[in-house]
C-alpha cells in the first residue's frame, strides 16, 4: 500500500470534518491533533475541565478506526497500573512469573489528567512515549503500531495538580490550548448534546488497514522536502529561544531555550501542512502555522517575563519577523 498526496489531503480532510461534527468551535484543535498525529509525535492538551478533551480523543481514536485506552491519573495511581506488571501463575503444578500487559499497549493512549498523578507515574510513560517500548522487570516488550499518547492537563495553577517536568514535557510534540467555545457554539453545544439521539462521527479509516494506512502517510510526510532556506529559518527560529544566542529577541524574556526536539517538531509539523496544502515542499507559512504548538511548551519564562504577565506565545510570535529580516 502506498498514499499518495492526493490520498492524504482528502482523507485527512474527511477526518476534520467527522470529528468536526462531534467537536465543535475547536478547528484549530482538530487540525493541530491531526497535523501531530501524522508527524509522529503526542500531544499534550490543556485546559480546563468540562472543555471536551477527553471526547476529542474517543472521538480521534474513533473516526481512525484504532485501539483506544484511558487512563484517568490520580494521585495514587502508579506505574504499573499504566505499564504492566508481573503476576505469578500456576500451571500443572509450576509457578512461572507471567507479564499482564497495561493499558499502554495500544494504538492510541489518553492519559486524562495527567498533571493530577505523581511525578513517578508521569515518568513511566516516558520510555514508552520515545522509545515505543516498555521494560518491566527486565524485560522489554515493543508496543503496538502506530502507538499515540493525547495527554490532557489542568492549568497548573488549578488544585491538586503536578507540574510535568521538562524532560516530559519535552517528549509531546505539540502542546494545544483548547480554550471555551463562543455563544454560538455553545449553542450548537448545547443542542447537540441534550438531544434525544447523540452525533456520531464516522470512522474514516477502517480497521483492517489503518495501521498499515497510517504508516504508509508518515512514510509520506517525511517525503516532503525542506530547501535550505527554510531549514535555516528554523534553525535560526529555535536558536533564538536561547538566551546566550547572538542577538537573540528572547534574551530578556527566556530562561531556557527550546530543544533540537523543538526543531524537529517544526520540521514534522511544517511537512504536513505542506501536504494539507496540496505541496510537497514546505514553506515559511507552513512553519510559522505549527510555531506556538511545537515551542511554547519548550521554553522556560525569565521571572521578568512572569512578572510582567508576558506569556511563550506572545514572545515566539514576536521573534518570527525579526528572524525572517535577518535571514
Amino acid at each position: 500500500m502506498s498514499v499518495t498526496p492526493d490520498q492524504f489531503r482528502e482523507t485527512l480532510q474527511r477526518l476534520r470534518e467527522e470529528i468536526g461534527r462531534v467537536i465543535i468551535g475547536q478547528p484549530d484543535v482538530i487540525e493541530r491533533l491531526l497535523i501531530a498525529f501524522f508527524a509522529g509525535g503526542h500531544v499534550l492538551l490543556e485546559g480546563v475541565p468540562g472543555l471536551g478533551k477527553t471526547l476529542l480523543a474517543k472521538t480521534f481514536a474513533g473516526t481512525l478506526g484504532l485501539d483506544f485506552k484511558r487512563v484517568q491519573c490520580t494521585p495514587d495511581l502508579m506505574p504499573a497500573d499504566i505499564l504492566g506488571t508481573q503476576l505469578v501463575v500456576e500451571r500443572g503444578g509450576v509457578k512461572s512469573f507471567e507479564f499482564a500487559r497495561g493499558p499502554v499497549f495500544t494504538n492510541i493512549l489518553l492519559a486524562d489528567e495527567i498533571n493530577r498523578t505523581t511525578p513517578k507515574t508521569q515518568s513511566a510513560l516516558l520510555e514508552a512515549m520515545e522509545e515505543r517500548q516498555v521494560t518491566v522487570a527486565g524485560a522489554t516488550s515493543k508496543l503496538d503500531d502506530p502507538f499515540f499518547v493525547i495527554a490532557t492537563q489542568n492549568p497548573i495553577e488549578m488544585e491538586g495538580t503536578y507540574p510535568l517536568p521538562e524532560a516530559q514535557m519535552d517528549r509531546f510534540l505539540f502542546k494545544i490550548f483548547v480554550g471555551y467555545p463562543n455563544d454560538a457554539d455553545l449553542s450548537r453545544i448545547i443542542r447537540q448534546t441534550t438531544a434525544p439521539q447523540a452525533t456520531q462521527a464516522a470512522t474514516v479509516l477502517p480497521a483492517s488497514h489503518a495501521a498499515a494506512w497510517i504508516r504508509d502517510a508518515r512514510h509520506l510526510v517525511r517525503e516532503v522536502l525542506v530547501a535550505s532556506p527554510v531549514e535555516q529559518y528554523i534553525v535560526r527560529l529555535v536558536g533564538a529561544t536561547r538566551p546566550d544566542a547572538d542577538g537573540a529577541g528572547a534574551k530578556q524574556w527566556l530562561r531556557y531555550g527550546a530543544s533540537p526536539r523543538g526543531a524537529q517538531a517544526l520540521v514534522l509539523g511544517a511537512k504536513v501542512c505542506a501536504l494539507l496544502d496540496g505541496r510537497v515542499n514546505v514553506s515559511y507559512e507552513d512553519v510559522d502555522r505549527v510555531l506556538l504548538p511545537a515551542l511554547t511548551h519548550r521554553v522556560i519564562l525569565s521571572f521578568e517575563a512572569e512578572a510582567e504577565r508576558r506569556t511563550a506565545a506572545d514572545i515566539l510570535t514576536e521573534l518570527t519577523g525579526p528572524v525572517r529580516s535577518a535571514h
